[in-house]
């Protein structure tokens, strides 16, 4: 008899480990069902609230739609931010219902998931306010230039909105610390050898050809030498 008792000890044992499981378990599956549902209500209100405000509007004037749309992404940026709204709740449900069953490494990836999302959301963010300035300044010095008469207004026009928009994805970049400090040097480099070039053209040999582009960009009367 003590034989079967020890033979069976395991078992008791493993019975004992099942029965303290499986109500975590329970706990953590209805934990996710409410998780899920609770995504769902996010996600849409999420939509519905960047709607009515015309933040759809914004990024389609921004252009930002438009990018997506021509890479194949047949969601807009509203779309976009609203599953990221599912996903971060999701994500919380799942650290929760893993929390519960004592699943702490699990815990530990997802939590560093969840802190990583919240600044992809920070970075559409900024994409879109700040695609739709750069567009706007864009437009404004274009129109600017026409009303006093420059010439090669929309270079300057798309110079301008181009100029915001590069600052504009180093910051959104610096947001979800892609690049970081390489990104930015990399691009004084590129801003430095571009002044360096513009320096050399206007200032070896160039000065006729640089008076020639300033005269053209700024049209003024010229008078006659004998007034």
């Amino acid at each position: 008899m003590e034989k079967v008792d020890i033979m069976l000890e395991p078992v008791r044992a493993f019975l004992v480990q099942i029965a303290g499981f499986l109500p975590k378990l329970a706990l953590a599956i209805a934990v996710l069902i409410a998780g899920w549902l609770l995504a769902k209500f996010a996600m849409f209100a999420t939509e519905k609230a960047l709607r009515a405000v015309n933040f759809n509007v914004l990024t389609e004037r921004a252009g930002l739609d438009g990018f997506l749309h021509q890479g194949g992404v047949e969601s807009d940026t509203t779309r976009i931010l609203g599953l990221l709204i599912y996903w971060l709740v999701i994500l919380a449900a799942l650290i929760i219902g893993f929390n519960g069953m004592g699943l702490t490494y699990i815990t530990g990836l997802l939590g560093q998931i969840v802190l990583f999302v919240p600044k992809v959301i920070v970075a559409l963010l900024i994409l879109a306010f700040g695609a739709y300035f750069a567009r706007f300044v864009g437009n404004a010095v274009v129109t600017y230039c026409k009303n006093i008469a420059i010439q090669d207004a929309e270079v300057l026009g798309k110079l301008a909105q181009y100029a915001i928009m590069t600052f504009v994805v180093l910051i959104a970049l610096d947001q979800v610390n892609v690049g970081g400090d390489i990104v930015r040097q990399s691009f004084l480099i590129i801003l430095a050898g571009v002044v360096f070039a513009l320096a050399l053209a206007f200032g070896l040999g160039g000065k006729d050809a640089a008076a020639e582009i300033i005269d053209r960009w700024w049209p003024r009367e010229k008078k006659d030498d004998g007034d």
